[in-house]
């Protein structure tokens, strides 16, 4: 796998693995964090390249630090 795709992944990954924890579907987290549903949904799915900005808006609906979101799969 390209070191692109898994980044993508491992954020999806990140991503995905929060939410569940956190009780909150896809919905609840696109409002929370102002996004539009299936933008959060490619994004779960390792499909687009996320913004900084969205980074930021996906850590602060999940209240956590983007840094989470971030980190590398082991």
């Amino acid at each position: 796998m390209e070191r692109k795709e898994r980044i993508k992944n491992d954020f999806a990954q990140n991503l995905k693995k929060i939410r569940t924890e956190k009780g909150l579907t896809l919905r609840k987290l696109a409002g929370s964090a102002n996004l539009e549903y299936s933008h959060v949904q490619r994004i779960e799915k390792g499909l687009v390249d996320v913004a900084l900005t969205t980074i930021h808006a996906l850590a602060e609906g999940l209240e956590v630090e983007p840094s989470l979101l971030l980190q590398t799969a082991k």
